[in-house]
């Protein structure tokens, strides 16, 4: 192709456009066909019936032939075959239908995500009690002073989030990394010591050896009472002598408590940074137990992260890596 520029006093020049670099210039078309097309394609094939998915697109099954011709016409294709009053798929349909139904449901998915959430600024939150309240709000400072311009909503939450018909965008779990349909990152491991308020050295009772722990109380929580049994087990204690305890239905009242001088608790050593460096606990023995569990910041398979997605990600991974394990 010949075209020519104007120049001074009317003179021209003749440029060569050849046809890719013509190409170039044009923007990228995508190569769609109508989405209510689709629509009626998706429900016939998984209803096997242009009645069926007309009842349930609420259209005349007409109508949904109609589009369906469409389609076929568009992609210059058959689709479906018809046999005995039922549309069975071509091998070219069941091909297509896979890719269709897939893109269908992350439209689906995209679309809830917004209307429940259409500030994209924002991410909601769901995080385990424990670490939310003890390790995760001491930092949301820092956070801020990074990221002003994105919302954090925060919730406690101790049950597994249905990331697809919920507007929570993440969530941290305590356990071993087993969650089909989730990406995952391990944050920090858990290791378990005994811990007890420096009052308890300074009473009665002795506590200069981890045998000296059956004159105490225990403090249990009522969702991990299978610890105490174990950390003794494992550090050769027999479980049958240390028979005073208390159970809450917390890690955080079992903490309270023991800050109070009303027994010895068991607690993540992560969880408890500040308490040992105010020396409103003590950790009074060199024993610990690896639950092989860890926390995990957790979201949506194959999810497209926002900004602000991205962004607390790679914070709070920073956060964990940096944190430092207090003897």
């Amino acid at each position: 192709m010949y075209t020519k520029v104007a120049l001074a006093k009317e003179q021209t020049i003749d440029f060569h456009l050849t046809d890719e670099y013509i190409s170039s210039l044009e923007p990228a078309i995508r190569h769609l066909p109508p989405l209510n097309a689709l629509r009626c394609f998706e429900a016939a094939a998984r209803k096997g019936s242009f009645n069926q998915a007309a009842e349930e697109l609420f259209v005349t099954p007409s109508a949904v032939s109609h589009q369906i011709k469409t389609l076929e016409a568009f992609l210059g294709l058959k689709l479906f075959r018809r046999e005995k009053r039922k549309a069975m798929l071509t091998s070219a349909g069941e091909k297509y239908l896979a890719s269709v139904t897939h893109a269908l449901d992350e439209i689906d998915s995209a679309t809830r995500r917004l209307m429940t959430a259409p500030n994209i600024s924002a991410v909601n939150l769901a995080v385990a009690p424990a670490f939310l309240t003890r390790w995760l709000v001491p930092r949301l400072r820092a956070f801020q002073q990074v990221h002003p311009d994105i919302e954090l909503r925060l919730s406690a939450s101790m049950g597994r989030v249905d990331f697809e018909h919920s507007d929570t965008d993440m969530a941290i779990y305590l356990g071993f990394g087993e969650w089909p349909d989730a990406e995952h990152h391990s944050l920090i491991q858990t290791r378990v010591v005994p811990v007890c308020s420096p009052k308890l050295l300074e009473g009665n009772l002795p506590l200069a050896t981890p045998e000296d722990m059956r004159h105490h109380t225990l403090l249990h929580v009522a969702s991990r009472t299978d610890e105490w049994p174990h950390i003794l087990e494992h550090h050769g204690l027999d479980d049958s002598l240390f028979n005073k305890s208390m159970s809450f239905s917390s890690t955080s009242l079992a903490l309270n408590a023991a800050m109070e001088g009303v027994g010895i608790a068991l607690s993540d050593i992560s969880l408890i940074e500040r308490e040992l460096q105010l020396k409103q606990l003590i950790v009074p023995f060199d024993i610990s137990l690896n639950t092989r569990k860890a926390f995990y910041l957790v979201y949506q398979e194959n999810r497209p992260l926002t900004y602000s997605m991205e962004a607390f990600r790679e914070w709070i991974l920073a956060q964990a890596a940096g944190s430092a394990e207090l003897p």
